[in-house]
C-alpha cells in the first residue's frame, strides 16, 4: 500500500488485530505473536485476554484492520473463532482475513477453514512461516494504495 505525501511515496502498513477470545486467561503466545510483527513491520494492535466475539469484531472496525489473529488454549475454537467470521461477514468487513493459533487439534483445522479461517499455526510455528501467509495474503489493493 502506498500513499502519497507531496512527490515521496510511503509504503502504509499493514494493520493486524491479535485478539483472545473467550475466557482463555493464557497470553504469552499472542503477546509473543504481536511483538513479532509489530518488529516485522506491521502495524498490531493487541487486545488484550477475555475478549467477545463482537468486541474483537468492532475492534477490528474501529481499527481498520487488513488481518486479525485468534489466539485460543482453552478449546473453544470450534465455536469462537467461526463466530469472529461470521460476526465480520455480517458487518461487512468479510474481506478482514482471519488466522488462528493456539492448542488446536490438527483434527479441528479443516472445520475451522471451511467456517472461514485463513490458516491455524500451532506451537512451535516459526514467525516467519506466520509473515509469509500474510504477506501471502495481501490483497492487490493493499499493494497499491488502497487500504481495502
Amino acid at each position: 500500500m502506498r500513499e502519497k505525501r507531496g512527490t515521496v511515496m510511503k509504503e502504509a502498513k499493514i494493520r493486524i488485530l491479535i485478539a483472545k477470545p473467550g475466557l482463555d486467561g493464557h497470553d504469552r503466545g499472542a503477546k509473543y505473536v504481536a511483538r513479532a510483527l509489530k518488529d516485522a513491520g506491521y502495524e498490531v494492535i493487541y487486545t488484550g485476554i477475555r475478549q467477545t466475539p463482537e468486541s474483537i469484531v468492532r475492534t477490528a472496525i474501529q481499527e481498520d484492520v487488513h488481518f486479525i489473529g485468534l489466539s485460543l488454549l482453552s478449546g473453544a475454537h470450534r465455536e469462537l473463532f467461526p463466530m469472529v467470521v461470521d460476526l465480520l461477514r455480517e458487518s461487512g468487513v468479510g474481506d478482514i482475513v482471519v488466522f488462528g493459533g493456539g492448542i488446536i487439534p490438527s483434527s479441528d483445522i479443516p472445520f475451522l477453514e471451511e467456517r472461514g479461517v485463513q490458516a491455524v499455526f500451532g506451537p512451535g510455528t516459526p514467525i516467519s512461516d506466520v509473515i509469509q501467509f500474510i504477506e501471502s495474503h495481501r490483497r492487490p489493493a493493499q499493494r497499491d494504495g488502497n487500504p481495502r
